[in-house]
């Protein structure tokens, strides 16, 4: 399970990093009266009860100023798209545009919201402020205050994280499980899982180790094999519901693989699991669009280093543009680093399979990209579609 990913947001000076600190229960961020102390995000991993894994991430001042000032603000709104759910604090009454501003990126991203009054002990929130804030935005304001009494300041902070659970609960930050409505108690699938480079040493890769997992969760059977090895293993293929493959193998698999037995490979069930699948489908047969010039944006959900197996910044763009016969030129961008070019600059942006990232982290990735209509896809629909078996392959995604 990812873990889930809290914003914490508001102006300078409004106790940001107080609520992280007595969140994580230890001083996990600086803590001064001095505006500004807060500078790039602080990220802090910890354990929510009830929740699970959380990383909290405090943001510097949005109302901060100057041309530093000005930088950091632009830190911490970049922020909004690497996270799951948002937590906009404010004190003293204050609430005007730099707050709206943030609600309007929160809307934007479809992020759940708790707004949290801070400072409390030096007054509760105004009436005619709270009843705008649920007309308006449908918020109810949380109060708070680390300063308060013990048993006052124990209680704001129990009332705050169960408000965090209830909105973790209805949150879209939980993917679909990879086999969920496809393999059920009992059924065999076998799972074809190449070891090349960019496999780490002694493990298989994480996509596989998931879907391992589910299935055994389910209570289905894994038979995990090479692919030099899937003839020998297979014996009577009757006897497996599935195959999921490697992309990189598909060709291979495909060919050795019945058409009576349903295929499909982890990429293609990452698309379905994390989000944007029905995105992926209206994209995936823009391929056949590209012109020469055209720009292809490769998105990677994580940072490392590349070989000359890399599957996304080496062979996709080699079968893309034996595919396409195109001059393209192809533009990597790892982990969730900003995009230099506008989004709009490309004819099809190409995602990874995400297992490193939450489902929210996903479809924000891609929302500049659909919100422009650029076309979208992902490795595992790309590389199935330019093999000739991309309807194959989606057919047992279809349900």
């Amino acid at each position: 399970m990812n873990a889930l990913n809290i914003g914490i947001f508001g102006r300078r000076n409004v106790g940001k990093s107080s609520i992280i600190n007595t969140l994580a229960g230890q001083d996990v961020a600086i803590v001064s009266d001095s505006p500004g102390t807060t500078t790039d995000p602080v990220v802090k991993r910890m354990e929510i009860s009830g929740i699970g894994p959380c990383v909290l991430i405090d943001t510097a001042g949005i109302d901060d100023s100057g041309t530093l000032g000005s930088k950091r603000v632009v830190r911490s709104l970049d922020v909004v798209a690497r996270i799951d759910m948002a937590v906009l604090v404010f004190a003293g009454n204050e609430f005007g545009e730099d707050e709206e501003r943030l609600l309007g990126e929160f809307r934007r991203y479809s992020l759940p919201v708790t707004l949290v009054h801070n400072k409390a002990d030096q007054g509760p929130v105004a009436p005619e402020l709270a009843g705008m804030l649920r007309d308006r935005y449908g918020l109810e304001p949380v109060e708070y205050s680390a300063l308060a009494c013990t048993d006052v300041f124990t209680s704001m902070r129990d009332r705050l994280i169960q408000i965090l659970k209830e909105k973790a609960r209805t949150s879209e930050y939980q993917e679909r499980p990879m086999f969920d409505g496809i393999v059920s108690a009992g059924q065999h699938v076998l799972l074809v899982c190449p070891i090349d480079s960019g496999a780490p040493t002694g493990r298989l890769i994480l996509p596989q180790v998931n879907a391992i997992r589910n299935i055994l969760d389910i209570g289905g059977v894994a038979t995990v094999v090479q692919p030099s090895s899937i003839s020998g293993t297979a014996g009577d293929w009757s006897w497996y519901d599935l195959v999921v493959t490697d992309s990189q193998a598909f060709s291979e698999v495909a060919a050795a693989v019945p058409e009576s037995v349903p295929l499909t490979s982890f990429s293609m069930l990452l698309a379905r699991s994390k989000g944007c699948f029905k995105e992926y489908c209206e994209g995936t047969p823009a391929i056949d669009n590209l012109k020469d010039g055209d720009r292809v944006l490769i998105l990677e959900s994580c940072s490392h280093h590349s070989s000359c197996e890399d599957i996304g910044r080496v062979k996709i763009p080699a079968l893309m543009r034996r595919y396409t016969g195109r001059d393209l030129t192809f533009d990597v961008v790892g982990g969730l680093d900003r995009i230099a070019r506008p989004v709009s600059d490309y004819s099809l942006v190409l995602q990874c399979g995400g297992c490193m990232i939450t489902r929210r982290q996903l479809m924000s990735r891609l929302l500049p990209a659909v919100e422009a209509g650029v076309p979208v896809t992902n490795y595992g629909m790309a590389i199935s579609y330019m093999k000739g078996i991309y309807d194959r392959a989606l057919k047992p995604l279809m349900v």
